[in-house]
Parts: structure tokens; sequence; C-alpha cells
């Protein structure tokens, strides 16, 4: 394994006594070699690895791991703990920890290397001989693959009745008080394979007229380790089995080499395991289908091929795919509404207008605070530019932004006629979105024909052509009919009515004042933070920044956008003064995300609270919508407003009234955070548990806890 671990990167005595510590430790063993340039942002990056998913593995492994821009070239740490230390896995503690270090962007060459160690950690005789080295210099040989696993003394000096344990997992006995050392043993001998499972799928006596055909594919957020784990895993059960063959496709960090579609095809069953999407699903449908995550890949192999074998038995497949289904569909799950579907129709076009919304915006606000609000009256800049003028360049930022603005309604309808009916719905979509501006039909005509539009698509592509014409289909015939006849609906049906009810919104919101702009700020705030960026976060947000996208909007509308973005700041801002005022009601992975979220809340970037509401949603989120709402209401009280639809602290100078509108800011995060406090210290710490949060960090205080 090249250099990628000597003997300054092992520790045969590893005292630490949490995976915090333990990381810590043989993280400044790489800062000592120069491997990492910044201790505490890479273990940031660890923790925040971690949080996603545990790193412990049955056997007694943990593999703590991450990518990082901290990381100077691909480095792995050994650590061996005699006590055990805590990484998450079912079976207990880990005695031998691996800590991997990737650059943010490793070649596929490293990777490889990486991954290839994490196949090794699948081997029973690598597992034992690590326990069994007394050496450093030899254990990061034997890792290296320098030195063989055999040549290890005492590696194969193992019971008799050690060598396998009845479900299937290798234990260990050289190192006293360590874990069972690999979730999988070699693979079995010949006369081993035969007495196994005699009569399944055509199998006989041991033998099989034909084997049982697996396609299995393997993932993991980080693609460095559990992607080629769960893969060695299951090529090994697969070998156990002695009737099936098993072929993986590792959808990891070390490139992406797909199955051969012939392989694919003659499979009697799939295996999912997999901790992100599966890349091309749908060349695996309508096959006996198995999904689970990373880890029961490696830890339950033979389960899963039991599964998949009873499914076949059973004829129980997985749809195929429609030609007509579009990416939305495929991406959900089996049994779902309409409802839901049509919530991730709107979700599409709205994830893709806030860029234009957020570049644009800040074009234009840019454009004000260089030229005054009276640039908007500016000459075309194409027609009057002086380089030397700052006014010129001012309305050069304003009229580049103004253009970006006019992309809003098209993108919209756009891109949620895409999510229903995949490319053919672009055309008809964006021409219906183009037809919304031009009439003022506005952010509600925009949502209307983009359904519109991908409701006719779907339409027409469930009318059966004959070959000739399916060549030209795409290209020609459904664009064609299709913005016919969005464009029909809307200029000559519905758009004047959504014109309408846009115009009487656009009127009953500018004359909004008083007690009613308070509590439409409270409403605002409350759906900023229900979900943390999510699509009732993304609603409230769209509407703010509808109501904005013109080119002279009133100051009611800017005040909904001052409210909007101030209560998304809230969530984020207040979790971290949480984690700062009480550091002992949070893990220490959750103060390292709390010191991230300082700056992610000042940039209007509500998911920087994601990580703590997922971990306490019970707690986070009330006091969250809390403090939110507090902040939407006195931001409309004061008068609070804004031109840009982004940016967060940093475009303060366009705030009117910045002032309070900062106060604002800070009274609804001290109000989540003070709550966040007064439930979390409420929560009774259960009898006989001597890990709260504080110690189970390694890097806090000591002091003794009570039992």
């Amino acid at each position: 394994m090249s250099e990628m671990i000597t003997a300054d990167l092992v520790d045969l005595d590893l005292s630490a006594d949490t995976k915090e510590a333990a990381a810590r430790a043989l993280a400044e063993r790489m800062v000592a070699k120069g491997r990492v340039t910044d201790l505490e942002g890479f273990l940031a990056d660890v923790a925040a690895r971690e949080a996603q998913m545990p790193t412990g593995l049955d056997g007694g492994i943990g593999i703590p791991h991450c990518r990082s821009a901290h990381v100077t070239e691909p480095t792995l740490a050994f650590g061996r703990s005699a006590a055990g230390i805590d990484f998450g896995a079912p079976d207990g503690p880990a005695d031998l920890i691996f800590l991997i270090a990737a650059p943010a962007g490793a070649d596929d060459a490293h990777l490889t290397i990486l991954s290839s160690l994490a196949r090794q950690l699948m081997n029973a005789e690598f597992t034992t001989a690590l326990r069994a080295v007394d050496d450093a210099e030899r254990a990061a040989a034997l890792i290296r693959g320098d030195v063989q696993s055999g040549d290890v003394q005492g590696a194969t000096e193992e019971p008799a009745d050690s060598a396998a344990a009845p479900d299937g997992t290798a234990s260990s006995g050289a190192a006293a008080g360590s874990a069972s050392p690999a979730p999988t043993a070699p693979a079995p001998t010949a006369p081993e394979a035969e007495s196994a499972e005699p009569e399944r799928a055509g199998v006989t006596e041991g033998k099989s007229a034909q084997p049982f055909r697996i396609v299995a594919v393997t993932s993991c957020p980080t693609g460095i380790a559990h992607t080629y784990m769960a893969a060695e895993s299951l090529e090994n059960a697969g070998r156990d089995a002695g009737d099936v063959e098993m072929a993986v496709e590792t959808q990891g960090s070390a490139g992406f080499t797909r199955l051969d579609p012939d392989v694919i095809a003659a499979a009697d069953g799939v295996i999912f395991a997999h901790d992100v999407p599966v890349r091309e699903k749908e060349r695996f449908a309508g096959k006996p289908t198995v999904d689970v995550g990373v880890k029961a890949g490696i830890n339950r192999p033979a389960e899963l091929i039991a599964e998949v074998r009873d499914k076949a038995a059973r004829g129980e497949v997985t749809a195929a795919a429609r030609p007509g289904s579009t990416p939305v569909e495929r991406a959900g799950e089996p049994g779902e509404g309409y409802g839901t579907k049509l919530r991730k129709w709107l979700m599409s076009g709205v994830s893709y207008m806030v860029p234009f919304v957020a570049a644009g915006g800040l074009l234009i606000a840019l454009g004000f605070a260089l030229g005054g609000y009276d640039i908007n009256g500016a000459e075309p800049v194409t027609e009057h530019f002086v380089w030397t003028q700052l006014d010129s360049w001012a309305a050069l930022l304003f009229q580049i932004g103004n253009v970006a603005f006019n992309f809003l309604i098209p993108v919209l309808a756009g891109y949620i006629a895409y999510g229903m009916a995949d490319r053919p719905g672009l055309v008809p979509g964006f021409v219906g979105g183009m037809i919304s501006s031009t009439i003022g039909a506005g952010f509600l005509g925009g949502l209307v024909a983009g359904l519109l539009a991908g409701a006719v698509v779907l339409g027409i592509q469930r009318v059966k052509i004959p070959p000739v014409l399916r060549g030209i289909m795409p290209v020609v015939v459904i664009p064609l009919l299709s913005s016919m006849a969005v464009g029909f609906l809307m200029f000559v049906v519905i758009g004047k009515p959504i014109a309408e009810a846009q115009k009487a919104l656009t009127d009953w919101l500018s004359g909004l004042s008083g007690t009613n702009a308070v509590l439409l700020g409270l409403l605002l705030g409350l759906m900023m933070c229900f979900d943390l960026g999510g699509p009732v976060n993304k609603v409230a947000y769209a509407f703010a920044t509808a109501g904005i996208a013109v080119q002279d909007p009133s100051d009611s509308a800017m005040a909904v956008m001052a409210a909007v973005m101030g209560a998304g700041m809230v969530p984020p801002l207040g979790m971290a003064l949480a984690t700062t005022v009480r550091k002992s009601l949070f893990t220490a992975t959750e103060r390292e995300n709390g010191k991230a979220a300082w700056v992610l809340g000042a940039s209007f970037i509500s998911e920087g609270a994601i990580p703590f509401g997922a971990a306490d949603p019970l707690r986070v989120i009330p006091a969250s919508m809390a403090g939110g709402a507090v902040t939407g209401a006195l931001t409309m009280a004061f008068g609070s407003t804004l031109r840009a639809p982004h940016g967060g602290v940093w475009v303060t100078f366009l705030i009117g009234k910045p002032f309070l509108y900062l106060l604002a800011i800070a009274a609804g995060t001290a109000v989540t955070a003070g709550l966040v406090i007064v439930l979390k210290g409420m929560r009774k710490s259960r009898p006989g548990t001597a890990s709260e949060p504080a110690a189970a960090s390694g890097t806090e205080s000591r002091e003794p806890v009570a039992a």
C-alpha cells in the first residue's frame, strides 16, 4: 500500500476511551507526518462523516474515515485498543481502529488502494494477524501488504473451536477482550460448501445444475470503505453458498464501472446495499430485489442472499420502468401517492429556480447599492457605458440581474414539467412559463403552466404511435403539440384569471400594515423553520422571492423578503449559540457542527441546523420555529425591507432599518437557543449511563460523571 501507512502512523497501545479521542490521537500522528494541515478542521470532517452513519463494524473493527480539504495525501493510521472503543457496531466495541484520510480531490489510484484495505478487513486471517502483531513497523508492513498474514507469529495459532461461529462469523482468541474479527470467514472447503443448505433453488446434495446468479450494487456516502467492504462480504458469502454466482458493482470513490448489461439480464436476483441513491437503478428493474443499507451487506450477506432467493422462488419482482416514466417517479417509493409526487414536482421547479433568484437578486441589489434606487431607469448599457463611471457599472449589474430575474418563471415552469415528464416536458414548460411572465400571471401562472405542460406531455406519450414516427416524436412532434396546447390554454383559457388572482394577491400584500403584517411575518417565520430548508421552507421562500422578482417591487414585498431571510437565519444561529453557552448538552460532533453553524446561519443557509434537527427533532424543531416566528414578526413590526433574495448578514447594507433588523435576528436567535437549552436540560439521564454527551467527546473536561 505504498507508504500510505508507516510505523509512525501505528499505535498498538491506543489509550483513548471514546471514538472522538481515538480519532484525535491517530489524526495527531498524521499532523506530525505533515499529512494533515489542520487538525480541528480534519476532525470536524471526520465527525461529520460519523454523524451520517456509525463506522463500527461487526468483528471489533472501527473505520472512521472522510474526504477532507485538510489532507495533503491519502493516509492511513492504525490503532489497537485493549479495552475497546464504541464505534456503534451492533456486536460491541472495536479493538482495531483504522483512520482513513483522503484528500478532497484524491485520484482513483489512491482510492483503489484504500478500497483494497476495506476488502482486506473482511479477511479473518488478516484481522487475526493484526491482533497478534507486536511491532509497529511489522503492523504497518502487514497493512501495506509487504508481509503476509501467515508470517505474523501467533496469527494462525487459534483454538480449533474458534474457526467459525455457528452464524458463519469468525472469532479470534488472539487478543484478550477483543471482539470477533470479521463478519465473514474465509471461503469454506468443498465438503463444508456441500453441506450448507443442500436443497435450495435446484441445489441437491451440494451440487447445482445451474448456479443462482446475483448482481449487487454497493455504495456509501464517502465511497471509501463501506462500499468495498460490503462488496467483499457479499462475494465471500456467494462463494460460501457454493451454488451462487455473485457480480458486484461498487459505486464508490475509486470509480464506477457498470456491470455488463448481459450479466444483469442473466441475473436471477439483485441486492442493493447502499446509503446513497443507486445510479442508473432502472437497469435492474423487473427482477427479485433486496434493498438494504450498506452495513447490512457487510454484516449479514448470507441472509441477503437467502432473502433474494426466496423472492425469486415466490416470483416477486420489482416493477420495470415505463418508457414514459419520469425521474421523479423512478425515484419515488412504491405506493407513493399523487400528493407526494406533486410536492416533488413543485420542489423540482423551485430548486432549479433558486440559483437564478440568488444570482439575479444579488446583482440587482448590488446595482442599487452602487447607483441608488434610480438606477432602474438608466439607459441600456449597450447604448451608454463609460468604463470610468460608477453609475455605468451599477447599471450593468442591475441589467444583468434583471435579465437573470426574467428567467425565474420560465425556469420554474420548465423544471416542474421536467419533473413530471422528463426532457420532453422542458419545451412546453418553458413556453408556458414565458407566457405567464408576458401576461402578468407571475409565480402562480408559472406553477400552473409547469403542471399543464407535464400533464400534456404525459398524455401525448400514452398515445400509441406507429414505429415509423417514433424517432421524431421527442424532437418534433411532442414539442410542437405540447407547446401549442399549453400556449392555447395559457393565452386564451386560464392565463387571464390567474393574472387577476396574482394581481389581487399583490394588492393584498401591498396593503398589509400593522397587526396583519406582524401576523404574516410570524406565519412566514414558522414556515421557514418548520423543516429547515425543506418543502415548507421553500414555499415561504418562493412566495417572498416572487414578490421582489419585478423591476420595482413594493415596500410590502421587500418587507416580506426581509422577514423570510431573517427567520431563515435563526435555526443555525440558535444552535450555534446553544452549543457555545451549554456545551455539556451537546455531543462533540454537535459542538463541531455548531462552529460551522455560525457561518451558515449568518449566510442565510437554514440547512445548517439539519444535523441538530435530525438528532433531536422534538426539541430542536419547536425551538427553531419559536425563534423564527419572533424574528419574522419583529422584522415586519420594525418595517425592515430587503431587495436582495439572499446573502444573510453580508447584505446588511442593502437592508432598510438594518440595526432593527439585526436586533430582530438576535432576539430570535436568543429565543431558539434558550428554548433548546431548556428542553434539552429537562431530558433526564437514564439510570446507569456513564457517558453523557460532555463526557463522550474525550476532548472536554474530565470531571466525573455520576453513574
